[in-house]
């Protein structure tokens, strides 16, 4: 079953309002689509690390939670995304005012799908690439998420 963008739109939308640690760390919904989502993140000083540079961990929830929402707009209704393993590299120090993260599906599966995210500053209007992230993500049954 193919969903419509009204459809997607809906489904990445629920699944930011019910996380809650997304919404403690200011993460927002840009745009989506079939296999892709993107995110902002506007920095704060709570975001950073001892040194003033945007902290590893935000960097990775912000590719990771962005990569789930990605797989979540392929996984057939009754499933759900979770990942079951994630990879950062941090390429540079973050030091910026925003964060942009976008995600792609690169292969959609039954059981295991492997997703790309690529974390963005940006600072006085330019784009640069600050960390990317491969993210293996669980396609399971949402019924059998609770146990």
């Amino acid at each position: 079953m193919s969903r419509t963008q009204e459809q997607i739109e809906e489904l990445v939308r629920s699944g930011f309002a019910r996380a809650p640690f997304l919404g403690d760390l200011g993460v927002k919904l840009v745009a989506c689509g079939p296999g892709w989502v993107e995110t902002e993140l506007p920095i704060l000083h709570r975001h950073s690390q001892q040194n003033g540079f945007v902290h590893a961990g935000v960097q990775g929830t912000i590719a990771d939670h962005t990569a789930g929402a990605a797989a979540a707009t392929l996984v057939p209704e009754g499933f759900a995304p979770l990942t079951v393993e994630f990879k950062v590299n941090l390429l540079r120090p973050a030091l910026c005012d925003t964060l942009l993260c976008r995600a792609e599906v690169l292969k959609p599966g039954k059981q295991i799908s492997v997703v790309e995210a690529e974390v963005f500053a940006l600072q006085d209007g330019k784009k640069r690439l600050f960390s990317k992230a491969t993210v293996t993500i669980a396609v399971l049954s949402a019924d059998g998420l609770g146990s």
